[in-house]
């Protein structure tokens, strides 16, 4: 698909799916360091902090959950996700201006990027949660809510390990309110009894491959009931034209690294309309 096409498409449709944006050394360096920043997460709950890292709510008891790993790993926590990869994790923080990521995410909202989110979404075996259905700008201080994600397979992604789900179109029905996102294995994805559902599709994602979505694209994902984890790298840009609007008890001001463009800034600062 060329470029002009993807722009195209992702207008219409508020999604676009880009394969083999990394290659099988890539795959396996990021596999690699998910390993080492779970033993970090380890050390860390050995202090009694959680840093960026926060367990998986719905897992099983301890011996059920570890039952999937590999025995060498039997001491690592079972993890959901983690926050601000960037800031810890080099190899995450070089694959958040990958050029064939930026150079997709500029086709589509243009050259000047600004990253709001880096982060992993685990879903373990047998013990991943459910995503419910929601728009990430329902959540995010950001306006207009125009900001792309990125979410990179790092192995494959399947309907049985939970992959993304996504209503086409549902970019185009403005900022909605939802409900909590994480969710048992066995609830529904949703608690919505207004909107159109039936268009709902999964997006299954070989490794390597990416899903790109408007932040007001309707997504989530099912539960993870096989023995196969689905590891998922999680980017958001903006460009500088969109506003921080920051809710009740947020800094009036915030910093954003510059993931492109901006005459080779590292970062851009932001500030709340009204603040001095």
């Amino acid at each position: 698909m060329t470029q002009q096409k993807q722009k195209i498409f992702f207008g219409e449709e508020g999604y676009l799916v880009v394969e083999n944006l990394l290659s099988p050394e890539e795959l396996a360096e990021c596999q690699a360091e998910i390993l080492r920043l779970h033993k970090l997460a380890a050390e860390l709950e050995a202090k009694d902090e959680t840093g960026h890292f926060q367990r998986e709510p719905y897992a099983k008891n301890a011996s059920q959950a570890l039952a999937s790993r590999r025995v060498e790993d039997d001491r690592l926590p079972v993890l959901r996700k983690a926050e601000n990869t960037r800031e810890y994790s080099e190899v995450f923080h070089r694959l958040s201006v990958h050029p064939k990521l930026i150079q997709v995410v500029q086709n589509l909202i243009g050259p000047d990027l600004l990253l709001f989110r880096s982060t992993l979404m685990f879903k373990p075996a047998f013990h991943g949660s459910s995503h419910g259905i929601h728009q990430d700008s329902a959540y995010w201080p950001m306006e207009p809510p125009t900001l792309v994600t990125v979410s990179i397979a790092l192995n494959d992604a399947t309907p049985e390990n939970g992959c993304f789900q996504v209503i086409p179109q549902s970019h185009k029905w403005g900022l909605q309110s939802w409900g909590h996102i994480a969710r048992k294995q066995d609830e529904s994805l949703t608690d919505h009894d207004n909107l159109d559902f039936s268009e709902q599709i999964e997006v299954p994602l070989s490794a390597g491959s990416a899903l790109f979505f408007h932040s007001l694209m309707a997504h989530g994902s099912g539960p993870n009931r096989s023995p196969n984890p689905r590891n998922t790298a999680l980017y958001a840009y903006f460009s500088p034209q969109v506003r921080y609007v920051p809710h009740n008890g947020q800094p009036e001001r915030k910093s954003f690294p510059v993931a492109a463009g901006l005459g080779g800034k590292a970062e851009l600062t932001l500030v709340a309309e009204g603040a001095e």
